[in-house]
């Protein structure tokens, strides 16, 4: 089911956004939801062939393993 939210946006944003949501002739807050979803696939998932590269590097894959052996056995801290 899909929410409602409200947005608070200035006004040169506002302009900007509905400028390039009237262009593909869509609502604000099509452009908006459609802006946030292709940030989130470029920024945050990881597509087949970046996963398969990282799965093929074997140096990469036994510094995460043993990360997790460290983070398991209480070795380290938390930097960040």
């Amino acid at each position: 089911m899909s929410k409602t939210i409200t947005l608070r946006l200035s006004d040169e944003s506002y302009k900007v956004y509905k400028k390039l949501a009237d262009r593909d002739n869509r609502p604000i807050s099509n452009f908006i939801e459609t802006a946030v979803k292709r940030f989130i696939e470029h920024n945050v998932h990881v597509d087949e062939f970046e996963m398969e590269e990282i799965r093929n590097n074997k140096e990469l894959n036994k510094s995460i393993k043993r990360g997790l052996s460290d983070m398991k056995s209480k070795k380290g801290k938390l930097v960040g």
